[in-house]
């Protein structure tokens, strides 16, 4: 058998439909129409490895996907090296899985540095996209993130891909936030969809706090750091109190009264609540209503611990709910169905049927949004069954769209706190199909139904942050 550790060969240009391609290691040779287009636009760059046996044929040994697409690319030549091999199965062997191993990708940051370089010598987006078989949106994100100084050291340093660095730029002010995201990112990548979307949540109810809390102090109020329980004493609550005539108490009244505070609380809708005091109602010339008050004590730590967990878990829920029905609408987007999708259909029509009968009587807005169509006024027919007609082989789509929005329609912060079978069953398919769920999520789908929180019924923390 030839040596070929120390071998050397000759570099010629052949065409490839002369070329003869060898067993390989790999059964298949995938192509896609991008490897396709590249070979078309820039030719074969790297030449492919061949030897030449005692007929004159040339027999490719490493580089089979490059010498098809050249075919399919109507390339005239490719550069082929060509090297003194004899036919031993072993050496081609070796050769072909050296080959392959030896490869090494691209990082994402590598190809945005490379994306901006093409940038600065005149390159336009489109025509890095289509040079480097890139999609366009890609090309785009990668500029993009190459000129933010943070997500660019963000992701050399830490490996990132180029959607998580481009996450990063959101947070350009938050320097927490961005680390939070950092360490998700590589330690728990499966959660940072999740992760950012509650950083988002939490930076607009934050907004939201902030400015309603901005008006307030303009307006004389002390700004307390936590609502006040009824057996406090040191602030007593606007809605106990009544005016020296008995009439209940209202912020007219308070507006320009001494030693009057107030509260902020932002729901996960996004919409702020304020619970308004007075230190020492008597000097302001109010009393408290006969009746006003609890005789309740404060809750133990016990309670209190299991109160902000509800909380957490709700502002959770929300933020899941926002990246999970993103992750549908791609679904739904894609041109092919897991395999599985005619089976989910079938099951949703039946083990889900009160949901998608809700779902129908009311028009089923959501499938509708899964599928990016616009819904129609109330007495509009639905625009489904158009999207069927004018393209059928969308048809499975459809009524997926319909299964999905259903089910997804009829969860909520219940359904945490309460999974029934059919959401196990639910948010289990999701998992099989490669959703990665959210720790709440997960909560529906390993936890029984005997170990959920009796503190959801005691302490409903309702929306509040």
């Amino acid at each position: 058998m030839a040596d070929t550790t120390t071998q050397t060969g000759t570099v010629e240009h052949i065409d490839p439909q002369s070329l003869v391609i060898e067993a390989n290691v790999r059964p298949s040779a995938p192509l896609t129409a991008a490897f396709v287009q590249s070979v078309r636009e820039n030719g074969v760059l790297t030449p492919v490895l061949a030897r030449r046996d005692e007929q004159g044929n040339v027999l490719v040994r490493a580089g089979q996907r490059r010498t098809l697409a050249a075919r399919e690319a109507a390339v005239t030549t490719i550069p082929v090296y060509i090297v003194d091999a004899d036919e031993a199965t072993a050496e081609r062997i070796i050769q072909q899985m050296v080959e392959n191993d030896q490869r090494e990708a691209l990082t994402d940051g590598a190809r945005a540095a490379a994306f901006q370089q093409l940038a600065f010598e005149g390159m336009s987006v489109t025509a890095i996209a289509k040079r480097t078989g890139t999609k366009l949106k890609e090309v785009k994100t990668a500029l993009v993130v190459a000129e933010n100084a943070t997500a660019a050291s963000a992701i050399h340093e830490h490996l990132l891909t180029l959607d998580q660095a481009a996450v990063l730029i959101e947070f350009d002010d938050d320097a927490e936030a961005r680390a939070q995201l950092i360490d998700v990112a590589t330690h728990d990548p499966a959660q940072f969809a999740h992760a950012a979307q509650r950083a988002r949540d939490d930076r607009a109810r934050a907004k939201v706090k902030a400015d309603t809390e901005a008006d307030l102090t303009a307006r004389g109020f002390e700004i307390l750091d936590r609502d006040r329980g009824y057996y406090e004493t040191d602030y007593t609550r606007l809605s106990e109190l009544v005016t020296a005539e008995g009439e209940q108490a209202t912020v007219e009244h308070i507006e320009n009264a001494e030693g009057r505070a107030a509260f902020v609380r932002v729901y996960i809708t996004g919409n702020a609540d304020v619970t308004y005091y007075l230190r020492d109602p008597k000097a302001a010339g109010f009393r408290k209503a006969t009746g006003s008050g609890s005789t309740s004590g404060p809750m133990t730590d016990e309670q209190k611990a299991e109160r902000r967990t509800l909380i957490a878990n709700n502002k959770a829920w929300a933020s899941a709910e926002v990246v999970r029905r993103e992750w549908i609408t791609t679904l739904l987007s894609r041109k092919t169905l897991p395999k599985d999708a005619a089976a989910v259909i079938a099951t949703g029509l039946t083990l889900h049927r009160q949901a998608v009968s809700l779902a129908t009587r009311d028009g089923n807005t959501l499938a509708h949004e899964l599928l990016s169509i616009e819904r129609g006024g109330y007495w509009e027919a639905d625009k489904l069954a158009a999207v069927v007609e004018q393209t059928p082989a969308k048809a499975q789509h459809v009524a997926l769209a319909v299964v999905l929005g259903a089910v997804e329609n009829v969860t909520s912060k219940q359904t945490w706190r309460h999974p029934s079978p059919t959401d196990r069953a639910y948010f289990t398919q999701l998992a099989a199909w490669g959703y990665g769920l959210s720790e709440v999520e997960q909560i529906v789908t390993t936890v029984t139904d005997a170990a959920t929180s009796d503190y959801a019924e005691d302490y409903d923390g309702g929306d509040e942050e």
